[in-house]
C-alpha cells in the first residue's frame, strides 16, 4: 500500500490498482478536502481512515504545537459522518471543519516563560542537548550577540544538535562532557539561562538515561553558574524504563534550596498521569544581605 501525489491531491494504491483518492488544496493552517473516496469493495477496511491520516499528518494536523484547521464537504449519510467525527470533524457553517489548538507541553511551557522574562541573553547553557531542541530555541532566543553553550556526554547528541542547529543556520559552542563539568567552560555567576531535559536521548537506546548521582551535581554547578536574576529550568521524567529515584531525589533537592537565595517553582499539570514530564523553574535572587548592602549604599 502506498500513496502518491496527483494534480489534484492523493491516490492511494494497492499493489497496482488506485483503491482511493483524496481531493485537497493546501491552505496556511492546513488544508480543505474537497473530495476523499474509497472504491466500494475496499471499504470499512480501514483504507479510508489510513488515507485521512496520512493527508492530516502530511499538512500538520497531528503536530501538537500547530494551530491548525481542516475543512471538507459535509457527509452524505450517518455513517460518513461517524467516520469524520473519529477524527475531529465537526459541522460548521455549511462544512466538516477540524480544528487544533497547540498543546501546553512542558518543554513549551518552560520555553514561553523564559521567553517572557529573560529576552536577549548575553549567555545561555543548554545542559542536556538531546537532539537540540533546546539549544536551537536558545540560539534565537540570545539572537546574534548573545553566548550559548550546549552539553551532552553522548557524541550522537551532539551530533544531532549541530546537525540541526547547521540546518536552522543557528551557531552555538557544543560541547562532549558531562554538565556537572559545566564550570570548567564559564565564570560563576555569568549565566542568564541554564536549562534541563532530564531522561534518555530521543531516538536513542532508552536504557541510557540520567540518573541522580550525576544530575544533582550537574543543578549545583548550575546554580553557581547563574547571575543574580537567573533562571535555572529542569524537566523531570518518570517511568517503568527510568523509575522514579531521579526524579524523586531532584525534587527533594528543590525543595531543600534555601528561600532566602531562590524562588522554586514546581508546575505540576493537575490532570496527566503522574508519569507526565515535570517542568521545574527555579529564580536566583539577591541574598538579602547584599540587597541590604545596596539599598544603604
Amino acid at each position: 500500500m502506498k500513496i502518491s501525489v496527483t494534480q489534484t491531491g492523493f491516490a492511494l494504491y494497492k499493489e497496482a490498482d488506485v483503491i482511493g483518492r483524496c481531493d485537497v488544496t493546501p491552505t496556511p493552517k492546513g488544508a480543505d478536502i474537497t473530495a476523499l473516496s474509497v472504491l466500494p469493495q475496499w471499504r470499512r477496511k480501514g483504507y479510508g481512515s489510513y488515507l485521512l491520516k496520512e493527508i492530516l499528518r502530511r499538512f500538520g494536523g497531528y503536530d501538537r504545537e500547530a494551530a491548525t484547521v481542516f475543512t471538507a464537504p459535509l457527509p452524505a449519510d450517518e455513517g460518513e459522518g461517524l467516520f469524520w467525527q473519529k477524527f475531529g470533524f465537526a459541522p460548521e457553517d455549511g462544512r466538516l471543519v477540524r480544528r487544533r489548538t497547540p498543546d501546553l507541553t512542558a518543554v513549551r511551557f518552560v520555553q514561553d516563560y523564559l521567553a517572557a522574562h529573560l529576552p536577549h541573553p548575553k549567555l545561555s547553557i543548554d545542559a542536556t542537548c538531546g537532539n537540540g531542541g533546546d539549544t536551537a530555541f536558545l540560539c534565537r532566543l540570545a539572537g546574534p550577540e548573545g553566548r550559548v553553550l550546549g552539553f551532552d556526554i553522548q557524541p550522537e547528541a551532539i551530533t544531532s544538535t549541530r546537525a540541526r542547529l547547521e540546518k536552522q543556520g543557528l551557531t552555538a559552542e557544543l560541547i562532549c562532557d558531562s554538565h556537572a563539568n559545566l564550570l570548567q567552560y564559564v565564570r560563576p555567576g555569568t549565566a542568564d539561562i541554564v536549562m534541563f531535559n532530564f531522561g534518555w536521548l530521543p531516538g536513542a537506546d532508552h536504557s541510557v538515561f540520567s540518573t541522580a548521582d550525576s544530575s544533582i551535581p550537574a543543578l549545583e554547578a548550575a546554580l553557581a553558574a547563574l547571575r543574580t536574576g537567573g533562571v535555572l529550568s529542569a524537566i523531570l521524567y518518570s517511568g517503568r524504563v527510568i523509575g522514579t529515584g531521579e526524579k524523586q531525589s531532584i525534587l527533594g533537592w528543590l525543595r531543600a534550596l534555601p528561600l532566602e537565595k531562590y524562588t522554586v517553582l514546581v508546575c505540576d499539570f493537575a490532570n496527566w498521569a503522574d508519569t507526565a514530564p515535570l517542568p521545574c523553574l527555579v529564580l536566583k535572587k539577591l541574598a538579602k544581605t547584599l540587597a541590604s548592602m545596596w539599598i544603604f549604599c
